[in-house]
C-alpha cells in the first residue's frame, strides 16, 4: 500500500475518536474539528516516521489534545477581557430627525451620495473628495449642490407627511 493510501486509510479511520476525544474535552463539535483536521495536516508532512510508531493515533490525538487547550486558552483570555472592560457602552437611540436623514442620504443616486458622504460626514474638501473619486473639482461641487437639492426636497416631503 503507497504512503498516500495508508494515510488516506489511517485519516478515515481514526478521525472520528480523535474529533470524540476533543469534543469531549471542549464541548464543541465546530472546534473539535477544526482541532482534529489540523493535527491531520500537521501529520501530513511527518507521516514517514508517524506510520513507524506503535500507535500513530496517539500523536494525532496528543497534537488535536494540544491544540485544543490552545484554543481553550485562548477562549478563556478573551472572556477575562470583555469581564475586565465591563459592559460595552450603551448609545442612546436615534432620534426621528437622525433617521430621516440617514434614510434621505441612502436614497441618493450613488453619485451624489458618494461627494455628500465625503465632503460633509468625512470632512474631506473639495479637492480630496475629486482625487479620491477621480472627477473634476468642478464636478464635485455640482453634484453637492445637487446631493444637498434633493436632501433638502427629501426633508420637507417628510416634514410634509
Amino acid at each position: 500500500m503507497s504512503d498516500r493510501a495508508q494515510f488516506d486509510h489511517f485519516y478515515a479511520s481514526t478521525f472520528r475518536r480523535v474529533a470524540g476525544h476533543v469534543y469531549r474535552m471542549t464541548g464543541d463539535a465546530h472546534v473539535a474539528e477544526d482541532c482534529t483536521q489540523e493535527a491531520f495536516c500537521r501529520a501530513v508532512p511527518r507521516w514517514e516516521r508517524i506510520r513507524s510508531y506503535d500507535v500513530p493515533y496517539a500523536w494525532v490525538r496528543r497534537v488535536a489534545h494540544h491544540l485544543a487547550c490552545s484554543h481553550m486558552r485562548q477562549a478563556h483570555r478573551a472572556r477575562t477581557a470583555l469581564v475586565r472592560l465591563g459592559p460595552a457602552v450603551s448609545h442612546p437611540p436615534a432620534d426621528e430627525h437622525h433617521v430621516v436623514i440617514v434614510q434621505s442620504v441612502r436614497a441618493l443616486p450613488a453619485k451624489y451620495r458618494q461627494v455628500v458622504v465625503l465632503h460633509h460626514l468625512l470632512d474631506l474638501p473639495v479637492r480630496d473628495v475629486a482625487e479620491r473619486l477621480g472627477i473634476p473639482e468642478s464636478t464635485v461641487k455640482t453634484r453637492l449642490a445637487r446631493g444637498r437639492r434633493r436632501l433638502a426636497d427629501a426633508m420637507e416631503e417628510r416634514s410634509a407627511r
